[in-house]
């Protein structure tokens, strides 16, 4: 496997809705414009995506959309999104026929799991594939948190388990993985508030909802960070501060998708339940943060 592409700033793409179905148009082009804004990778059917919205077919066509729009210029992440091993197996082997270069597998959410059962749960699942896997661990949203020992017992066994998404705040966690396993672990960063710092001790790049509105900003601060320029990494930290506050003004993605149909990425801000709109209160504040941003 090479995974040196596997590095950067990977863009967990949202889904725009036209009248309640999925809208591939607009997604393509959504696609489209990240590449030209210089985001390094596409992450499918992740927190940002609404993913659990979605069925099956669905997750699966957004991964075939993503694939023919990158056509190789980027990588593609492939996430599954399903606390059902079976549907898990089934996306991995449509994503298998597909040609994605990355899946990124969630640990399976209400179910709460012991740590015996998810090693046994991602052992099994890497198996399914000869694609390079990343965990996505989001304890906030599955209620399910990986221990140190879990991660490493699962590398152990499965040989193309490389890496995390890791939305959480847990530096410490990520210290340990990488002190245990080595620097060629890949270790994402998923929460903006502690984007710098984990890069800062050793994670590889992020997969931030915020970079699908400033997906250039984002991308230079991975890239400032890796060519060693600290200090212009810090200076650029702090002015996405606002914007990475921003994104958790409400449930993720309701902030993200209104700004984005406010800067003229997407038509509309429409979810599917049980999500919903913005306020007319939060619109007013995420305007006065783009404002100040310098996007609208």
């Amino acid at each position: 496997m090479n995974l040196e592409s596997l590095k950067g700033s990977y863009v967990p793409l949202v889904v725009p809705f036209s009248n309640g179905a999925v809208d591939y148009d607009a997604y393509a082009r959504i696609c489209e414009w990240q590449i030209g804004k210089g985001s390094h990778g596409l992450l499918v059917n992740a927190t940002s995506g609404e993913p659990t919205t979605l069925t099956l077919d669905e997750r699966a066509m957004l991964v075939q959309v993503a694939r023919d729009v990158a056509g190789g210029r980027v990588p593609v992440c492939a996430g599954t999104a399903s606390q059902s091993h079976q549907e898990t197996v089934t996306l991995i082997e449509r994503y298998q026929t597909l040609g994605v270069e990355i899946v990124c597998v969630v640990t399976p959410y209400y179910s709460k799991p012991p740590q015996r059962a998810l090693v046994d749960f991602f052992v099994d699942v890497a198996q399914r594939t000869d694609r390079p896997l990343l965990i996505y661990h989001i304890p906030g949203r599955a209620a399910v948190r990986l221990a140190a020992d879990t991660i490493v017992a699962i590398k152990d066994h499965a040989e193309n388990f490389v890496g995390l998404k890791n939305t959480d705040d847990d530096l410490g966690l990520v210290t340990e993985v990488l002190h245990r396993i080595g620097g060629d672990f890949r270790i994402f960063c998923g929460w903006e508030p502690v984007s710098l710092p984990m890069l800062s001790i050793g994670a590889c790049g992020v997969m931030l909802s915020v970079s699908n509105v400033v997906p250039d900003r984002v991308a230079q601060l991975c890239e400032l960070h890796a060519g060693g320029d600290e200090l212009g990494a810090r200076r650029l930290n702090e002015e996405l501060h606002e914007l990475f506050a921003a994104i958790d003004y409400d449930t993720s993605p309701i902030a993200t998708k209104y700004m984005l149909r406010r800067i003229g990425v997407i038509g509309t801000n429409e979810h599917r339940m049980p999500m919903t709109t913005s306020t007319p209160q939060l619109e007013r504040q995420l305007d006065a943060v783009l404002v100040r941003a310098g996007l609208i």
